[in-house]
């Protein structure tokens, strides 16, 4: 409890802005962050304490959506995408790249999807989920490496 005191007593403000530039993306901040922190011991030594922990967060992210608190809600989220932010740092990937890489193939498939509808003399507008969810799969199906 000591310790909490002690760091209550802190401003919020001097425990970061030592830490990393806030000019960044939420992401790139993330990751400065968490490097910083393992520069000084406080890290896992491997990956799968953070998928452990990534199942934690999910955990707590549903059941903070039962209450519908959206700032519990916002705050859950964070702590799930930190979790996120730190696997990929673990296994050597840069946020920033991994998620606009993840946009593209998105953009990509779902392109594919209002095209696949127009050909059927359909749209996005006019289709349903489940039409939509099973052009998706078979569009990653194709795009998927044996």
């Amino acid at each position: 409890r000591a310790l909490e005191d002690r760091l209550s007593d802190v401003p919020h403000e001097r425990l970061t802005a030592r830490f990393v530039d806030r000019r960044t993306t939420a992401l790139m901040r993330a990751l400065k962050l968490q490097k910083r922190a393992a520069n000084v011991g406080f890290d896992w030594d491997t990956a799968p304490p953070i998928l452990a922990k990534i199942r934690e967060e999910t955990e707590e992210l549903a059941e903070v959506m039962d209450e519908a608190d959206p700032d519990r809600i916002r705050e859950e989220y964070g702590d799930l995408l930190f979790a996120m932010v730190n696997l990929g740092r673990h296994l050597d990937l840069e946020p920033e790249a991994a998620l606009t890489e993840a946009n593209a193939k998105f953009a990509r498939r779902f392109k594919r999807i209002e095209e696949e509808l127009s050909a059927r003399g359909s749209s996005v507008e006019a289709a349903d989920l489940a039409e939509m969810d099973a052009i998706w799969n078979a569009v990653k199906k194709v795009e998927k490496p044996a």
